[in-house]
């Protein structure tokens, strides 16, 4: 029995429609939770001379009606904590509770304020939009031009999936989380021009096969390879995420979501609109 995909393109095209309008709805009502790197807040470090939880010292905090839950990553002998931007009296009140209770001591504290967040996100901007310009570039060369457009219509796909996933559940956006973009966009381009090599190869030797019917048997034949792929990558990913610790799960589900959509996309997006673009382009 031979799997029809492509023939089914419209359906697939329906889902990720539907997956991208919701998350771009919620964009647009509910905005994007953006950490202290990207909106400005506050970083204290302390040491401490024997052990401390995070646990401990997010208790301590909630002491102080924080609106924002702090992020709270261990050093080698203390803590550093992202927080909410505080007035200077707050953070005094602080350093002098978790000293006095903990035995510990303030080695640092930062503003980080709202240019360096604006200059952060525009270097995100310009740096997936570098990422994307040398992948068209990259494909044309290798391939088409309209190898290049769908390539970079799916990875478009995996960035909005991530963004409006980490929208409607309002996770925090950190700079770690650009790097997870840019991961996800390399990991995805990868998948989709392993099938786009497979279709050229018999773009090649083709007798009497349509362009669409050429598509799936490239999708069909890699599709083992596409899904063995995703399944050891997602083995690490999930044992990171759940037993890495709260400093890096926000990474790590971006990396989840950005995986799965990666080659769901590779699979069901690039390919078909490819053939969707050929089939609009022989009916003009």
């Amino acid at each position: 029995m031979v799997v029809d995909i492509i023939g089914k393109r419209r359906l697939w095209m329906s889902i990720s429609g539907i997956i991208i309008l919701a998350g771009l709805i919620s964009i647009l009502f509910q905005g994007m939770n953006l950490g202290i790197d990207f909106a400005g807040g506050t970083i204290i470090e302390f040491t401490f001379y024997k052990g401390v939880t995070n646990n401990e010292i997010r208790d301590t905090l909630g002491e102080f009606g924080l609106t924002k839950a702090p992020k709270i990553q261990q050093t080698e002998d203390g803590v550093l904590i992202r927080m909410e931007e505080l007035p200077a009296s707050k953070i005094t009140a602080i350093e002098e509770k978790i000293e006095a209770k903990y035995s510990g001591k303030m080695q640092r504290t930062e503003k980080v304020g709202g240019t360096i967040g604006k200059e952060l996100r525009n270097k995100a901007f310009w740096a997936l939009l570098l990422a994307a310009l040398a992948i068209v570039a990259y494909i044309s060369m290798r391939f088409e031009f309209r190898f290049a457009i769908a390539a970079i219509l799916a990875l478009l796909h995996d960035v909005l999936i991530v963004l409006g996933v980490f929208s409607l559940l309002q996770i925090e956006i950190n700079s770690p989380f650009v790097a997870a973009l840019l991961t996800i966009v390399g990991y995805s381009i990868n998948d989709t021009i392993v099938i786009f090599d497979r279709i050229r190869e018999k773009m090649r030797t083709a007798k009497k096969e349509t362009f669409a019917q050429l598509n799936n048997e490239a999708i069909v034949e890699t599709l083992p390879r596409s899904i063995n792929t995703s399944l050891t990558t997602l083995l690490p990913i999930l044992a990171i995420l759940f037993l890495g610790g709260t400093t890096i799960q926000n990474f790590m589900l971006a990396l989840l979501v950005g995986v799965l959509s990666g080659t769901y996309s590779s699979i069901f997006v690039a390919s078909p609109i490819l053939v969707e673009w050929d089939e609009r382009k022989s009916a003009k």
